[in-house]
């Protein structure tokens, strides 16, 4: 997958450290990333945290957090990319969370609703899709817009220094 090529090889040749915090994707992200030799520098750590549980207790989400915006939202997306660079002491962190299906869509949230994050440095975005597709193909596109998220975040970066 080119956009994994494209941030590991920013990854490496600027010696930035990098985590995931994974939900729809179960890991994907990590996966992709760890195609690329040498990515043992880079990788920190990969949390698959599949249940609102492991949410809480391995990125630090808040049940208040929970409560009002529900785990498919922006500020979980948020507090799991936070929660996860903290955990890991990594520079970057890329979230997903979201719905794959092919059950478990609602009218307000249907299947292929996702919510990226990314934390680096002292900057923490998301972003809201929904993707159409089956199930794999959710996870493939969700786990594509994090790897450039993780692009653009070290790209602006760069541009601001």
């Amino acid at each position: 997958m080119q956009q994994a090529d494209v941030l590991a090889s920013l990854l490496l040749k600027k010696h930035i450290t990098v985590t995931t915090a994974e939900s729809a994707t179960a890991g994907m992200i990590a996966s992709l990333l760890a195609d690329t030799p040498g990515m043992s520098e880079c990788m920190k750590e990969a949390f698959v945290t599949y249940s609102e549980e492991t949410k809480k207790k391995r990125l630090g989400v808040k049940q208040e957090t929970l409560d009002k915006y529900t785990v498919y939202s922006h500020e979980v997306a948020a507090e799991m990319a936070e929660g996860a660079r903290r955990a890991s002491g990594a520079d970057l962190a890329l979230s997903v969370t979201g719905i794959a299906g092919p059950g478990g869509g609602t009218k307000s949230q249907p299947v292929g609703l996702t919510y990226i994050g990314a934390a680096f440095k002292d900057t923490v975005v998301t972003r809201k899709y929904i993707f159409s597709g089956d199930r794999t193909m959710i996870r493939r596109k969700a786990a594509r817009m994090a790897l450039m998220l993780g692009i653009t975040m070290i790209i602006n970066e760069k541009e601001k220094s």
